[in-house]
């Protein structure tokens, strides 16, 4: 059983036991909470539910984490102008174990 969700702008294909780093999310490490809008559930017998079907659909899971991506190094340069900018950007993340779906 997985279900598709979408947080934080981006939409993940989750199952029971997976670790996903999604979005920064409020609370606290060892938090329960319920993950974003649910697309998608594809059933044990193998039924893809979608649409409306979906409206009870839920998917829990625990805050396993926070933290910060790798430094992505941006570079501007405009050549015969004597332009050159360096900057870099770490992302921060929520790691969260996917507990139940519940469709």
């Amino acid at each position: 059983m997985y279900a598709v969700i979408e947080t934080g702008g981006k939409q993940y294909r989750v199952a029971p036991g997976d670790v996903i780093e999604v979005e920064t999310l409020a609370g606290d490490v060892g938090a329960e909470i319920e993950l974003g809008r649910v697309l998608a559930v594809m059933n044990d017998s193998n039924e893809l539910v979608t649409g409306s079907a979906l409206s009870d659909a839920r998917v829990k899971g625990t805050i396993a984490g926070h933290g910060r991506g790798t430094k992505v190094i941006v570079f501007k340069f405009k050549r015969k102008k004597q332009y050159k900018r360096t900057i870099g950007h770490r992302q921060n993340y929520t790691q969260v174990k996917v507990g139940e779906i519940l469709a």
